[in-house]
């Protein structure tokens, strides 16, 4: 009887070792043009889970959309984390991050399509609940995400932690079909008041289903680290990047059948 139970908990170990969090990088195209995500998930979930789209911030896909990636997988999602600038390019300081980012926000067709070919493949995966599918974004990646709701998606919802509310085609508001959540610094300093009210005027004018969430004492990048550059505008706060991802969790809940 001892051996059999040992035999068992050496069992029972091995399959908790083999059950983990996976990543898989991931090829795919968009306009001629290679770009390069990762896909994440945990092996002890079975079956088809929700899924989420992470878009990242203005220095492209690094380790810290991975990491959040796999604190989704961790709550039972598979995450895809998009690639918007292309395989190999990732900026390597301020400049190179700024040009990008400026490439991409002043051509929002590309940057939706970015976003949709990221879309198209979590969603055609085999892990992936087809009806239950978000996008988060954090700063440019937050911007991005709710260019990807106006394209008129197929999701249950969007968050955008930080990101810029600027929209050069409000009427395009009239094509979103999900639930919008934003989750903001109120002591942003990169976040123009014009750029708010005109915000939450689209979101009014075309009975969007949204909501906003301020963070006090918090500015931009309040869930980063490491923002990528020195800027007192631009720190981590842990309350905010707590109480944020709380709030997307309860978001979710919310959404996902």
């Amino acid at each position: 009887m001892k051996a059999l139970i040992i035999s068992t908990a050496l069992i029972l170990g091995a399959l908790a070792a083999q059950a983990a969090i996976q990543t898989k990088t991931i090829e795919y195209q968009q306009n001629g043009d290679t770009l390069e995500g990762v896909l994440v998930w945990d092996d002890a979930t079975a079956g088809k889970r929700p899924g989420v789209l992470i878009v990242h911030q203005w220095l492209g896909l690094t380790d810290y959309e991975i990491g959040r990636a796999k604190q989704l997988a961790g709550l039972g999602c598979v995450a895809f984390c998009a690639d918007i600038y292309g395989k190999g390019i990732r900026p390597t300081n301020t400049d190179e991050a700024g040009k990008l980012a400026g490439k991409y926000k002043s051509d929002r067709q590309l940057l939706r399509g970015r976003a949709v070919a990221a879309l198209n493949v979590l969603k055609g995966g085999d892990l992936t609940d087809p009806k239950n599918v978000a996008a988060i974004g954090y700063c440019f990646g937050g911007t991005t995400v709710l260019e990807l709701a106006r394209t008129g998606a197929e999701l249950n919802g969007v968050v955008s932690f930080h990101g810029g509310l600027d929209s050069p085609t409000p009427d395009d508001g009239k094509n979103i079909k999900c639930k919008v959540l934003v989750l903001a610094g109120a002591n942003d300093p990169f976040q123009k008041a014009s750029d708010l009210e005109a915000f939450e005027k689209e979101m009014r004018d075309n009975k969007v289903d949204w909501s906003i969430t301020f963070y006090g004492n918090a500015v931009h990048s309040f869930t980063q680290p490491n923002p990528g550059f020195v800027n007192p505008g631009a720190q981590y706060n842990e309350k905010a990047d707590k109480r944020s991802w709380q709030a997307m969790r309860d978001f979710f809940a919310e959404i996902f059948k």
